[in-house]
C-alpha cells in the first residue's frame, strides 16, 4: 500500500445542488412526467431521470434546453473564428464573405475538415497509446500487461512483413509496436492495413489522391489547410477530409483494435447483463468510463485483489462490483463479460443512483460536469489522463509502466468511500437485461464454421438481404436511444443484419436486442438464420474504435467476392451522432464505398455546394455518399432500397 501513488485534487470540489433545486422546484408533477418521457426511451433510466428533475440535479438535457434557441449561423456552418480578424458570419445578401474573403463554401468546408481532423486525432491517439503499450511490453518497460492472443500477434506481424519464426513473443511485440508507431509519422509514407482493402477500392483512392500517407501526417496536413490563408478550394479541402478519415479507419483505429486484441484478448461470444440495474446496493460500485482499455484492464485485476476485497467487507460491503459505461465498458463487455450500465447520456444518471462509489475516467465523451453531479452525492470522480484533467476530480497520472499500482490505489480509494454512501439516497431501478456480446470478426467467422462463406451464401440466397453498421453516439437533439432502436428494429424486420458498435450497440442491449430471443422481432428469413446459429439479429462488435472491425469485415467480403467495397449490399448509419469522432467515422465509411445515413444534420447547410458534394457528388468519386434523415423509419427505407439496388447490380 505504501508504494501506491496518491491522487491530486484538481481544484476544488464543486457544490451546485441548491442553485439547481431552486430552478427545478418550479416544475409540477405533470411537467416532470412529460420531460422524463420526452428525454429518453430507456425505461430503466426513467426513474433516475425523474429523480434528477425533481431534485434539481442538472443533467445534459437541462443544459441543452438552456442553450435554446441555437445560433443559426453556427448550426449552418457559416460562422468562423479561426483568426483574430473575425469572428465572421455570412449574412446574405450583403455579408457574403468574411474579413479574409472566405465565402460560405470555404467556411463550411474548413469547419468540417476541422471536425474530421479532430475526430481522427482522437481515435488515432487512442491507437498510439495502445501501440506504445505493446512496444513497452516488448522492451520490458512494463510488467503489468501480457500478450493474451499470441496467434494474432504472429498473424499481424506477418502482415507487417515481420518474420515471426524463431523469435520470442517479447521481441515480436517490440518489433510490431515499433513498426506501428512508425506509421504515425511520414517516413514510411503508407499504412500497412491498406493492403487489406480490395484492389479496386485502393485504385479509386489513388485516382482521387486520397490514399493516406501517415496517421499524424494527415491530421497535421488538415490543420494546416484550415489556417487562414492556406486552403481556399472547398472541394480540395473536403478531399483532404476523406484522406484524413481513411488514416483513422484503416490506420489509428485499426491499430487500436488489433493491438487491444493482442494484449487483452480477441473477443469471443460471451453473455452478460446491461442497464442501470447492474449496480448492486450491497457492493462497492466502481464504473469505468471513457475509451482506453489500458486502464480498465488493470482495474479488472485490482477489483479481484484479495486484500481489496477484504477491505470492502471490512467496510460492510459484500464485495466490489465493477461496471462499464460507454466505450471502455464495451471493451470490458466484449472481452471479460463485465456488465454495462449504459451509454453516453446515461453517465450522469449512474451517479444519481446514489450507489456509485467512484467513476474512473480516462478520455473522450466524458462530461466536464460529472464532478458537479457527483457533488450532490458521495461519488468520487477519478481522472487518469493528463490529456483530460477535470476540475473537481481526483487525478492519478496513469502510465503503463506502473499501471497496476495505480489501479490498486484507485480501487482502494473507491472502497474506502463506501462508508460515505447515504443508503436513503440509493435508487437502483428495475432488473438488468441479458445481452450477448463479443462478436469480433474472428468470433463471427468461428460461429459460421471457420469462414465467411456461409454468410456470403446466406446473402446470395436472400436469407439475409444485407448488413448495416449502426454506429455513433447519443445526442440530446434526439430522444435518448430512440433513433438507434427504431432504425435497428425496422432493419432487422426487413431481414437486414445489424452490426453495431459504441453507444448504438449499448442502446440495443438495453432494449433487449442483443439476445437470441430478439430474433422474434426479425423478418422470417433472418429469424430462421439467427435461431439456427443461436445468435441475436444485432451483433455487438465493440467500442467506437472497433468500427475498424466493420471495415475489415467489408474488406474481407469484398476480397472473397473479388469486388470493391462499394459493390457490396451494405450500408452505415449514425442515428444519434454528436462527436467529431463520428464525423471521421462517417467519412471513412463513405470514402471506403459504404453509403451512410446520418440522423443529425452536420453544420453544413449554409453551403449548398458542400451539401451537394457530400450527398451527390461523392457518388461519382468514391461510389458512395451521405444522406441525412432524422426519421429512423424513413432512414430504414433509404438503407433497404440501397441494399436492394446493390443486390440487383450483383445479380443476386
Amino acid at each position: 500500500m505504501t508504494d501506491e501513488p496518491k491522487p491530486q485534487l484538481i481544484r476544488e470540489r464543486l457544490d451546485v445542488c441548491e442553485l439547481d433545486r431552486a430552478r427545478m422546484s418550479l416544475l409540477n408533477p405533470v411537467l416532470i412526467e412529460q420531460k422524463k418521457n420526452e428525454r429518453t426511451i430507456d425505461e430503466n433510466a426513467k426513474p433516475v431521470l425523474e429523480l434528477t428533475i425533481r431534485e434539481g440535479i442538472e443533467t445534459v438535457w437541462d443544459r441543452y434546453e438552456m442553450q435554446q434557441p441555437s445560433c443559426k449561423y453556427c448550426l449552418t456552418g457559416i460562422s468562423c473564428s479561426r483568426c483574430a480578424m473575425g469572428p465572421c458570419r455570412i449574412i446574405p445578401p450583403n455579408r457574403v464573405r468574411g474579413v479574409c474573403g472566405a465565402d460560405a463554401d470555404l467556411m463550411v468546408s474548413r469547419n468540417l475538415l476541422d471536425m474530421i481532423a479532430t475526430g481522427a486525432a482522437a481515435h488515432s491517439d487512442h491507437g498510439r497509446d495502445i501501440a506504445e503499450t505493446l512496444y513497452l511490453l516488448g522492451t520490458g518497460k512494463t510488467k503489468d500487461y501480457e500478450i493474451t492472443d499470441k496467434e494474432k500477434l504472429r498473424r499481424i506481424c506477418i502482415e507487417y512483413d515481420i518474420n515471426p519464426d524463431g523469435k520470442k513473443t517479447e521481441q515480436l511485440a517490440a518489433e510490431l509496436g515499433g513498426a506501428m508507431l512508425d506509421e504515425y509519422g511520414m517516413r514510411k509514407n503508407s499504412l500497412q492495413f491498406l493492403n487489406r482493402v480490395p484492389k479496386a477500392t485502393r485504385e479509386i483512392w489513388g485516382r482521387l489522391g486520397i490514399t493516406p500517407r501517415g496517421i499524424d501526417r494527415e491530421v497535421v496536413d488538415s490543420m494546416h489547410r484550415v489556417q487562414m490563408g492556406v486552403g481556399a478550394d472547398y472541394v480540395n479541402i473536403l478531399l483532404q477530409g476523406l484522406r484524413t478519415s481513411l488514416s483513422d479507419g484503416w490506420g489509428g483505429s485499426m491499430i487500436g483494435t488489433e493491438v487491444s486484441d493482442i494484449l487483452f484478448g480477441t473477443p469471443t461470444i460471451t453473455s452478460s447483463k446491461m442497464n442501470l440495474a447492474v449496480m448492486k446496493g450491497d457492493h462497492v460500485n466502481i464504473s469505468v468510463h471513457g475509451h482506453n482499455p489500458m486502464l480498465s484492464e488493470v482495474i479488472v485485476k485490482a477489483v479481484a485483489d484479495p486484500e481489496l476485497k477484504a477491505l470492502a467487507q471490512k467496510y460492510g460491503a459484500k464485495g466490489i462490483n465493477l461496471v462499464g459505461l460507454c466505450c471502455t465498458g464495451s471493451e470490458l463487455l466484449m472481452r471479460k463479460g463485465v456488465p454495462m450500465t449504459g451509454n453516453h447520456l446515461n453517465q450522469e444518471l449512474i451517479i444519481a443512483t446514489g450507489a456509485l462509489e467512484a467513476m474512473v475516467v480516462d478520455y473522450q465523451c466524458i462530461f466536464p460536469s460529472l464532478p458537479r453531479t457527483a457533488s450532490c452525492y458521495h461519488t468520487l470522480v477519478i481522472s487518469t489522463s493528463s490529456k483530460a484533467t477535470i476540475p473537481g476530480s481526483y487525478f492519478f497520472d496513469f502510465h503503463a509502466e506502473d499501471a497496476y499500482l495505480t489501479a490498486k490505489a484507485i480501487v482502494r480509494m473507491a472502497v474506502e468511500n463506501f462508508k460515505n454512501r447515504n443508503p436513503q439516497r440509493v435508487l437502483i431501478p428495475g432488473e438488468p437485461v441479458p445481452v450477448m456480446s463479443g462478436f469480433s470478426n474472428e468470433a463471427i467467422k468461428n460461429a459460421l464454421g471457420g469462414s465467411f462463406k456461409p454468410l456470403i451464401d446466406l446473402i446470395a440466397a436472400g436469407k439475409i438481404r444485407g448488413a448495416v453498421g449502426i454506429v455513433g453516439c447519443n445526442n440530446p437533439h434526439v430522444k435518448h436511444d430512440f433513433g438507434h432502436i427504431m432504425l435497428t428494429k425496422e432493419l432487422i424486420r426487413k431481414n437486414i443484419l445489424c452490426v453495431e458498435t459504441g453507444c448504438a450497440a449499448i442502446a440495443s442491449g438495453k432494449a433487449g436486442l442483443l439476445q437470441p430471443e430478439a430474433a422474434s422481432l426479425a423478418g422470417d428469413d433472418l429469424r430462421v438464420v439467427c435461431e439456427s446459429l443461436k445468435i441475436p439479429p444485432v451483433l455487438h462488435m465493440g467500442s467506437c474504435v472497433d468500427n475498424s472491425r466493420i471495415l475489415a469485415l467489408a474488406a474481407e467480403l469484398g476480397n472473397t467476392l473479388n469486388v470493391p467495397i462499394h459493390k457490396l449490399p451494405i450500408a452505415g448509419a449514425a442515428p444519434e451522432w454528436y462527436s467529431q469522432k463520428a464525423v471521421s467515422i462517417g467519412a471513412y465509411f463513405v470514402a471506403s464505398g459504404i453509403y451512410t445515413v446520418l440522423g443529425v444534420m452536420p453544420h453544413i447547410s449554409g453551403s449548398p455546394p458542400v451539401v451537394s458534394l457530400l450527398t451527390v457528388g461523392l457518388k461519382g468519386a468514391v461510389n458512395a455518399s451521405f444522406s441525412v434523415e432524422p426519421d429512423p423509419v424513413k432512414a430504414s427505407v433509404l438503407i433497404s432500397d440501397h441494399i436492394e439496388r446493390k443486390r440487383t447490380e450483383l445479380g443476386i
